[in-house]
């Protein structure tokens, strides 16, 4: 760490070295940097500097932690005429990410027995946890194609949600260029029943109260009121997604694509490649998986505040939907040039500000709202971003890990967690002890630090933060 140097305000650039093909840049404050667990992720964002095209600087936000080749945490754009495109960099969960909506009315006003239905009412609808999924047949080939093809734009079609939903998601909830064809059938066969679940590990639904207001005129614009109900959703791509990701993986190793890279978990194919093409296909088809994911589990959270409040779904209005591990082809600007990059972002999010011609008019007025989650003891945030040149208009993603699944268990197997969360005001609900054991808050930093990096690097502003109440974890 001694030799990060402080170039801005929330910003430390990492030295270019012997193999770097560019810089490192690390989001971060003085004191997040004294994380004992910092020097590993670290080493990962020199690695991905070694990246073939890689432009600008390998970028770490301040929710860094060590990951499958890239760190989780991550940024790199690399030239689309020289560049590769690697599956480290966006991760197995393809286009895992969250999504908020608010509900008309207070929390306070939810009287104790409600907030109880109401959990599990949201438990007992929506499969949580390792491998549960709908019964039934599932997906049929036809849907299954229409659904990568049109992206969450199908699920509405099919009854989950409604038009308006797509202004507020990141890229009206479709990747360009999937294709169904290049997706093995193991990857099919996994994510068939999977759609609208959760899945496990750190993935959740929350319930809780807008806290405070940071910025009332942009959460004004955006219908979002202090003491609101509110909803935030965090899921994937499931088996789908992660098949994809193993698959991938092992046909670029196969190929040779890791040879003269200091990690082989960087592996990466030249964008311009058979190999790199069918890859963002693919990865394509998964990111529309998982925003067709999120639109039905939030149709079903729809289902239970409609049966257990009376309060309709055309009611609960979606603020937005971010992606937080994908790579996407965008237009910026490298040394007064616009070039069009694809830009990895692995556990971290695209943060547009305004005037961003891919956004919606309310927010291209405002600038994109960028969603941080932190633990379900604290409190999760929500931004709006500046659309920062340096990090290709991108910011956090949440609070990242302080200590390990592993760690988390040692400390916490065996006592009573759901008790222990229900003296700090938080019911949780899970299919495992374990689950809530490795997920409890002192697992993660503090997201307030990590958000005030963000702000201080002037990546996104802070709008609201959001206190959790009632969680359903994966």
């Amino acid at each position: 760490m001694s030799n990060l140097q402080k170039i801005k305000p929330g910003m430390f650039l990492l030295p270019q070295e012997m193999g770097m093909r560019v810089p490192g840049l690390i989001i971060a404050t003085e004191a997040l940097l004294q994380d004992v667990e910092i020097e590993k992720p670290l080493d990962q964002v020199r690695n991905v500097a070694y990246l073939p095209g890689i432009v600008g600087y390998s970028i770490a936000m301040p929710d860094i932690h060590w990951g499958y080749g890239f760190p989780i945490g991550g940024v790199a754009a690399t030239d689309v005429k020289t560049g590769v495109i690697s599956p480290g960099g966006v991760g197995y969960d393809i286009n895992c990410g969250v999504r908020l909506a608010v509900v008309p009315g207070a929390y306070r006003d939810l009287t104790e027995n409600v907030k109880k239905e109401l959990l599990h009412t949201i438990f007992k609808s929506i499969p949580s946890g390792v491998g549960h999924q709908h019964k039934g047949a599932g997906l049929s080939d036809k849907d299954f194609r229409a659904l990568v093809e049109k992206g969450a734009r199908w699920s509405i079609e099919q009854g989950y949600g409604f038009e308006r939903d797509l202004e507020h998601i990141e890229s009206h909830g479709r990747i360009e260029g999937a294709n169904l064809d290049v997706v093995s059938d193991f990857a099919k066969s996994r994510g068939r029943n999977q759609l609208g679940s959760i899945g496990s590990g750190n993935h959740f639904i929350e319930i809780g109260e807008v806290r405070h207001l940071y910025r009332s005129e942009i959460a004004s614009a955006w219908g979002i009121e202090q003491g609101q109900i509110y909803i935030l959703i965090h899921s994937g791509s499931r088996g789908f997604g992660h098949q994809i990701c193993q698959d991938t993986l092992n046909s670029f190793m196969k190929q040779g694509y890791a040879d003269n890279l200091p990690d082989r978990q960087l592996v990466a194919a030249p964008l311009d490649s058979e190999a790199g093409q069918t890859y963002f296909q693919a990865m394509a088809a998964a990111a529309n998986f998982a925003f067709n994911n999120r639109q039905q589990i939030l149709h079903g959270v729809r289902q239970a505040f409609q049966r257990v409040c009376g309060i309709s779904p055309e009611q609960i209005h979606l603020i937005y939907d971010v992606c937080h591990n994908i790579a996407k082809f965008e237009e910026h600007e490298v040394e007064g040039v616009k070039r069009k990059l694809c830009v990895h972002r692995k556990g971290a999010t695209r943060a547009f500000g305004p005037g961003a011609k891919e956004l919606a008019p309310i927010f291209r007025t405002t600038g994109q709202p960028v969603l941080v989650p932190g633990d379900m003891g604290r409190a999760s945030h929500l931004m709006v971003g500046l659309g920062n040149p340096m990090t290709w208009c991108s910011s956090c993603h949440g609070a990242g890990r302080a200590r390990s699944r592993a760690q988390s268990m040692k400390a916490w197997g065996g006592r009573d967690t759901i008790e222990y969360m229900r003296k700090q005001g938080v019911r949780v609900m899970a299919c495992s002890s374990k689950t809530i054991a490795e997920e409890m808050p002192d697992a993660y930093k503090d997201v307030d630090s990590v958000v005030e990096a963000v702000q201080e690097a002037q990546l996104a502003n802070m709008v609201a933060k959001l206190s959790p109440q009632l969680v359903v974890k994966g």
